[in-house]
């Protein structure tokens, strides 16, 4: 199952942990591994490449984790509330692969 955690300080969101694999099909054919890591990856290039902000970004096999000071956090609201967006629909339509939780700081 793919554990996905929203990080949230002060009604802002400054980062996210995905990690896991959904299992939902085989490897290479896996249409909810391959939306989740879709959408992370092109979170955390806007976040970086487009907007410039300089976070923490970590990534290995099965997982990925982004972190935004505050301040660097503010300006990108509208695409990290995007990602919790795609993925909330996403655990709607699969619960049994994916599990998101957002952690209050």
């Amino acid at each position: 199952m793919i554990q996905a955690v929203f990080t949230v300080e002060s009604k802002i969101i400054t980062g996210y942990e995905i990690s896991g694999h959904s299992d939902f099909s085989a490897q290479g054919s896996d249409i909810v591994c391959a939306a989740v890591s879709s959408a992370a990856y092109m979170t955390a290039n806007t976040v970086t490449d487009v907007l410039g902000l300089k976070c923490d970004i970590t990534v290995n096999d099965g997982f990925m984790k982004l972190s935004l000071s505050s301040a660097e956090a503010q300006p990108a609201q509208v695409i990290l509330n995007g990602l919790l967006l795609h993925l909330n629909a996403l655990c709607e339509e699969y619960p049994d692969f994916i599990d998101l939780k957002i952690s209050e700081v």
